[in-house]
């Protein structure tokens, strides 16, 4: 009886490992006939070729696949810009030399998984980080990267103690982020020197100008028309080269010290814009254009009055100059925390949308609609450009926009109540 029970079960053992085979090498067939590169050897060749073939060709695939990637790595390492990559718990994987430098890594080797954080203190390449994978699209951030304590001395070994950067990031499959870094250092630099230069000039064409202009004075005295007359229009464009570099030195000492130039005082700020209102009154009045003021409340803030008259003084005289007879001017002012926010709207033909981006740089100006209306003409491109700066130096903002419902100039002033810097 046991041998016949033995017999029973060594033969059902084997009728199932028999069934498992038959089932493993369909399964096997239905794989392999499904692989472009046995399917059309699959009557001919037997299944062990088959797979001892498909293997090879698997591993051939795995070995170039990892050569494409040791390349992509190399050119990456050898890139001029920066690269690092990190998972979703901001661990650093990998980053390349440039990266290593820009960003004074000093305690990383390649292979290892380190938190970025230990590495690298930059709350900006954080926020950039975060804000990709919670928006999970690509960003752009620009910022002036510090090196932590722990670097400095590494840091002086590889120049300047902070360097401006930019980064772009992009989201990768299971919550990575990579991040190019681009050292913008050299652009910030060329663009110091270049202010220098431009300075140094201003400050020795300050002299003979003023020479030049005491010359066309002492001429328009002497001389009859129509000979005065052209001396009279040399002292006009003698007068307009002196405001421009006195404008450019105004802009460069602004820029270089913000808060050394500014004289803090208390004022009301409705009787500060209404004073600079008046001295473009002759203007308005000649034109018939009126001024409407809307306040919410009465503020005080705490600001430079000379400074602040002469950023509104350059807008309310834009404003005049490019309104429509028997136009307006909208001036609303309200507060906002802590900081006095004014609204000027003009009824102009505003500016062109192309120029929007530009109009607060320096000597810039477009071909703009306000520059070819009758009896305008274009300015220094400093105007707005020294309003900026003024406002900046205060700590606050200005933006420029066309205006939906006027289609004129729109102008967004942001001034804290109190001093910031």
């Amino acid at each position: 009886m046991a041998t016949f029970t033995f017999i029973l079960g060594l033969s059902l053992g084997l009728i199932f490992c028999y069934w498992q085979r038959l089932q493993f090498n369909k399964q096997l067939k239905y794989t392999l006939s499904s692989s472009s590169k046995t399917a059309d050897l699959e009557p001919s060749l037997p299944m062990t070729s088959l797979v001892r073939r498909e293997l090879l060709a698997l591993n051939q695939q795995c070995l170039e696949i990892e050569l494409q990637a040791q390349i992509q790595k190399d050119l990456l390492d050898r890139a001029p810009i920066g690269y690092l990559q990190v998972d979703a718990d901001n661990q650093l994987l990998w980053c390349n030399q440039q990266a290593i430098e820009l960003l004074k890594i000093d305690r990383w080797q390649p292979g290892q998984i380190r938190l970025l954080l230990e590495l690298v203190r930059s709350y900006e390449l954080d926020q950039l980080i975060q804000s990709t994978r919670q928006q999970n699209e690509a960003q752009v951030q620009s910022w002036t990267f510090y090196p932590s304590q722990h670097s400095l001395d590494r840091a002086k070994l590889w120049g300047s103690r902070s360097i401006a950067l930019k980064g772009y990031s992009y989201p990768l499959p299971a919550g990575q982020i990579a991040v190019f870094l681009e050292n913008q250092q050299p652009l910030v630099q060329l663009s110091q020197s270049r202010e220098r230069a431009f300075s140094d000039l201003t400050h020795e064409l300050r002299t003979p100008l003023t020479s030049i202009s005491l010359i066309a004075e002492t001429l328009e005295k002497r001389l009859e028309n129509p000979e005065k007359r052209w001396a009279q229009q040399m002292s006009k464009e003698i007068a307009r080269l002196i405001k421009l570099v006195q404008d450019w030195l105004e802009i460069t000492h602004l820029q270089a010290n913000p808060g050394q130039y500014l004289n803090y005082q208390s004022l009301d700020l409705k009787e500060l814009i209404f004073s600079a209102w008046q001295s473009v009154a002759p203007l308005a009045v000649q034109k018939e254009i009126k001024i409407l003021y809307e306040e919410g409340e009465k503020i005080f803030l705490e600001a430079d009055k000379s400074k602040l008259m002469r950023v509104f003084l350059n807008l309310l005289d834009n404003s005049v100059k490019y309104s429509p007879a028997r136009g307006a001017v909208e001036i609303k002012v309200e507060r906002q925390d802590d900081k006095a926010v004014i609204n000027l709207i003009d009824y102009g033909s505003g500016f062109d949308e192309e120029d929007l981006p530009h109009v607060f740089e320096r000597l810039y100006r477009g071909d703009s609609a306000r520059s070819r209306e009758e009896g305008n003409e274009q300015g220094s491109g400093l105007g707005l450009s020294i309003a900026q700066q003024i406002i900046q130096a205060h700590g606050g903002s200005i933006e420029a926009n066309n205006h939906p419902e006027t289609g004129g100039a729109w102008l967004t002033l942001k001034i804290p109540l109190r001093r910031t810097i």
